[in-house]
């Protein structure tokens, strides 16, 4: 009998194993924030919490530094929709422009930006800072929104195979009735990439939301800082640290993560398989 077929027991039973270790670690997150701070990491506790804290949530929320976590939420959701909003809209133009407009030089331009994809964010972290220390920027969300209206590799990659897949017979026919460039992009090409759009936007919402570094570097106040920072408050080196209310806001910080997920997993799942076709 084949691995594959789905009546065999011990294919279900190798698969729930691997979701039960693949799922634990967010198990042991969620019941982590119901315990006191203290028997968090002991090995004689158990999974289960004994008692259940549930001040933890109402201590998070309250915040860190005088801020309320509410206010790290709002930080967050506004850098990363001007990020997401740059983001995809540059990327759509720039791959437009790849996939096709003919200019001097298309491929090595396109394979330098492919090139960037294996440039590690790290080496770029130090003259980044100095050139936005030189333009003002340090204490501001403009060094960590503004470098993304200029595309990002991996999109422009994305939707630059998803834009081969349309026939040119589009752009012809909309050609010969008079339509420009922009007027081909935005009434032709845009709505035929919404699986890639939607992607894109949904991995830049998962790292912008997730980033710690952009905002440790260029944030220097607690009334402007994400909720990665403000998670990070909780942990104090020189007196006791809230692991109980870290974890529980780490909980709350998890909720729109796994919205944004379930509601457009389809469109990942389209916009990569489709873009993967070529």
């Amino acid at each position: 009998m084949r691995i594959g077929n789905m009546k065999w027991p011990l294919y279900h039973v190798l698969v729930g194993a691997l979701a039960i270790i693949m799922i634990y670690p967010v198990i042991w997150l969620i019941m982590s924030s119901f315990k006191e701070s203290s028997v968090i990491f002991t090995t004689s506790g158990s999974l289960i919490p004994d008692p259940w804290i549930w001040t933890n949530y109402k201590t998070g929320w309250l915040g860190v530094a005088g801020q309320t976590f509410m206010s790290f939420i709002y930080n967050s959701f506004e850098i990363v929709v001007i990020s997401t909003i740059g983001a995809v809209l540059s990327s759509a133009f720039v791959a437009f422009g790849f996939a096709r407009l003919q200019f001097f030089g298309r491929s090595i331009w396109f394979g330098i930006m492919m090139v960037t994809l294996m440039l590690p964010h790290d080496v770029v972290l130090v003259p980044q800072y100095i050139l936005f220390s030189k333009l003002g920027w340090i204490g501001t969300i403009a060094p960590i929104t503004v470098p993304q209206f200029f595309g990002i590799p991996f999109f422009i990659f994305l939707m630059v195979q998803f834009i081969r897949s349309i026939p040119r017979e589009l752009d012809e026919a909309a050609t010969i009735d008079g339509t420009g460039k922009f007027g081909l992009f935005f009434k032709i090409i845009l709505p035929l990439i919404v699986p890639a759009l939607a992607t894109a936007a949904i991995f830049s919402f998962y790292w912008r939301w997730e980033d710690l570094m952009g905002p440790l570097l260029y944030l220097n106040k607690p009334s402007a800082y994400t909720v990665s920072l403000g998670l990070k408050m909780f942990l104090d080196s020189e007196s006791v640290s809230n692991w109980g209310a870290m974890f529980a806001m780490s909980v709350v910080s998890l909720v729109p993560v796994i919205a944004v997920f379930f509601i457009f997993q389809k469109y990942i799942v389209e916009g990569i398989s489709t873009s993967g076709l070529k």
